[in-house]
């Protein structure tokens, strides 16, 4: 993408508190949606190869885009596809494109913007402290106010996506350096984000104050890894270290050869309100989110739901695949027996977060299917999905 260009002075936005609540203003519909997820890696060769692997774990958060930039210490280069992880970034030739010892990548479900190749990140702009590229997971709900003042000052977008609007509000901060600038940047935004920024002078990722979306630290040999859930850590044989606190900023670079990293908080401490969503639906049952894992938290949910909401069922039947450890829980809580009566199609999408409607009825009426016979060999069933629980005659 084109760097942001600007006229005259910087927009006045002051800095909103980062504690209230998320504001019902959305950036161009009011869809509930997924967010994406985001990876980055510093200190290891093949850094665009690892990131592959990542974005390829991390492809449930998002399956309309995928895309990767990389720094070799003299420039940047950004492969940005539509597509799965799988069929655009498999090429020896693409990747080969993609040197460097660090790297971010990021895999798009459109929260704000359209489905097109300009929205697809990581964002990238040349500012004038050096290059700039950014993977965003999240939404920031008082989007459309500040592009319309950046616009009026002479800001110049070459996207739909909220994500821009991190980009210019750095480009135009009276601060110097990059870091000051982001946190500047930052103070004046409000809802949810979990960041990786890639720079001359490193890795960075940020988590906003309330914690709505995930972030977790690892690290692979000496090199460190920030990414949305732990899975992208496990297929790379990477160490979980931590999960990012919310308004927390992690900083790794180069330390006489060897990444080091360090942390600072400068926003304005909030009760965290991490997003009940990420354990119900959105992340993966092999992970950890918030030191918790989703597996056990969904588990758990069903067991308590056997106990508050008992039923006189034959069999619990789950919806495939998020309702299945809720189902297991049900099951082992009520005594009633667990039956796999419903079969996922894996190479249809999740429906959740196909980009509209229409597609998103079409991979539902393809996604799963009954096992011919088996809802029919018993009077009843508990019916368990991911976020709810009906009883069917």
């Amino acid at each position: 993408m084109d760097p942001p260009t600007k006229s005259g002075a910087a927009p006045d936005m002051s800095h909103q508190s980062q504690c209230r609540p998320l504001s019902t203003h959305p950036f161009d519909d009011d869809k509930l949606h997924e967010e994406c997820g985001v990876f980055g890696i510093y200190g290891t060769e093949d850094a665009a190869a690892h990131s592959v692997l990542g974005l390829h774990a991390l492809q449930h958060r998002g399956q309309e885009a995928a895309g990767i930039t990389a720094f070799d210490g003299k420039q940047f280069v950004t492969q940005r596809q539509l597509g799965l992880v799988a069929d655009n970034f498999t090429s020896e030739k693409l990747i080969g494109t993609l040197k460097g010892d660090a790297a971010i990548g990021h895999v798009r479900y459109s929260t704000a913007g359209g489905s097109s190749i300009r929205n697809v990140q990581p964002l990238f702009a040349d500012l004038a402290t050096g290059g700039f590229a950014v993977s965003h997971n999240g939404n920031l709900t008082n989007a459309w106010h500040l592009r319309r003042q950046l616009v009026k000052h002479g800001s110049i977008f070459q996207s739909t996506s909220d994500s821009e609007v991190i980009i210019h509000l750095v480009a135009t901060s009276g601060c110097h350096t990059l870091l000051d600038k982001l946190i500047d940047a930052l103070h004046k935004i409000e809802g949810a984000y979990s960041l990786v920024t890639l720079t001359r002078e490193g890795l960075m990722g940020v988590r906003d104050p309330l914690g709505v979306r995930p972030l977790v630290l690892g690290k692979l040999g000496d090199a460190y890894i920030l990414c949305s859930e732990t899975c992208a850590l496990d297929i790379l044989g990477a160490r979980y270290e931590r999960d990012v606190e919310p308004g927390e900023i992690v900083i790794i670079n180069n330390n006489a050869g060897v990444p080091a990293i360090r942390s600072i908080k400068p926003f304005e401490q909030c009760n965290p309100r991490p997003c009940i969503f990420e354990h119900v639906y959105f992340s993966r049952p092999d992970s950890l989110v918030d030191g918790l894992s989703v597996y056990d938290v969904r588990k758990r949910i069903g067991a308590e739901l056997a106990r508050e909401a008992a039923v006189d069922a034959d069999v619990v039947i789950p919806v495939p695949d998020s309702g299945v450890p809720g189902a297991i829980g049900y099951a082992a809580e009520s005594g009633i027996p667990f039956e796999l009566g419903i079969i996922r199609n894996h190479y249809v999408g999740r429906t959740f977060i196909e980009p509209s409607d229409q597609i998103r009825h079409l991979a539902y009426v393809s996604n799963t299917m009954p096992i011919a016979g088996r809802l029919m060999e018993s009077a009843s069933f508990w019916w368990t999905i991911p976020s709810c629980a009906a009883p069917h005659p």
